[in-house]
């Protein structure tokens, strides 16, 4: 995510990462056929931000996965002005650990020194051959959910070989019409981009809401990295995108197994750890000022995600 915006007629385009190499276990070709990068304990560096939902999935693999000593982490300054994500002193926020740079975009030039597009998170950086790895939050993922299973556990697997047909299939739903729909709502430029995006997305968001009547998680019993890549923007709906991206014909509360699916999510061990709130309103409210010129910051509204959610039923 950048402060740059891509619009054509009225609509928010979001630009393609640039950086597409992969990590594998061996080193070997990733899927799309780069590779060379091999899986090793302190080699990577991720480059992230508490408020970027597309960077958040990133911190919840890697959490769960239990690769918090294998792979590092910086965490960018919430406010994020025009020219770049910056590192700065903030509750929760740190330096840059590897070189102390004061701007993000300074080591998107050290790996490409004519770099000159979006400076974006999460960023996976190698600190072998000194330079990005891969700035694509989906294959990040993937990467942390496999090639380090020797050093991480191994028993757990998000993108398992018999349902990713099925979960390639609703990614693309979750990603057009939510997690980036909500963006095509709040930075729409025109009333026809707008009313578009908004009917997309809560046209979803009711058949996300009957799919999960019926059924604990997205697939069924198991949680995939479909339900991941959905949690990060349901997490923030509420507190942010219903007024602040003028998605407000519901609160996600008002979706019964939606919400309750949320806190369920939310519950597992260690995910609250990585959800903070703070870094999430004041990146939204104070850094988009085009959205909201006074740059003031609301008051929470009452979001209990601690609140018994019942959906164990659903896997009986």
């Amino acid at each position: 995510m950048s402060a740059k915006l891509k619009i054509v007629e009225g609509e928010f385009i979001r630009t393609e990462s640039g950086f597409r190499n992969w990590v594998t276990a061996d080193g070997s070709a990733g899927p799309s056929g780069e590779g060379g990068f091999a899986a090793e304990p302190g080699r990577y560096h991720l480059y992230v931000s508490y408020a970027c939902p597309w960077a958040h999935r990133i911190l919840i693999v890697r959490k769960l996965k239990g690769l918090e000593k294998v792979i590092s982490v910086s965490v960018m300054h919430p406010l994020m002005p025009a020219e770049s994500w910056v590192f700065g002193d903030y509750p929760g926020a740190t330096e840059d650990h590897l070189y102390g740079a004061d701007y993000l975009y300074e080591l998107y030039r050290k790996a490409d020194s004519g770099f000159n597009g979006l400076v974006t998170v999460p960023v996976l950086w190698d600190k072998h051959r000194q330079t990005i790895v891969n700035n694509e939050s989906s294959e990040i993922i993937r990467m942390l959910n496999s090639a380090f299973n020797e050093f991480g556990d191994e028993n757990i697997d998000y993108y398992p070989v018999d349902l990713r047909l099925q979960i390639d299939a609703i990614n693309g739903l979750i990603y057009d019409t939510v997690n980036n729909g909500v963006y095509r709502a709040g930075f729409a430029r025109t009333q026809q981009a707008y009313d578009a995006a908004y009917e997309r997305l809560f046209r979803a968001l009711d058949e996300l809401e009957d799919r999960l009547s019926k059924r604990r998680y997205l697939l069924g019993d198991r949680i995939t990295e479909a339900d991941w890549r959905l949690f990060t923007t349901l997490v923030r709906f509420d507190a942010v995108y219903y007024n602040h991206f003028k998605t407000n014909k519901k609160r996600l509360t008002e979706y019964s197994n939606l919400w309750a699916y949320t806190r369920d999510l939310y519950q597992v061990p260690g995910v609250a750890e990585t959800v903070n709130m703070d870094h999430i309103k004041n990146h939204y409210f104070a850094s988009h000022r085009s959205i909201n010129p006074s740059g003031v910051v609301p008051q929470d509204p009452d979001i209990d995600f601690l609140a018994p959610h019942e959906r164990e039923r659903l896997s009986q």
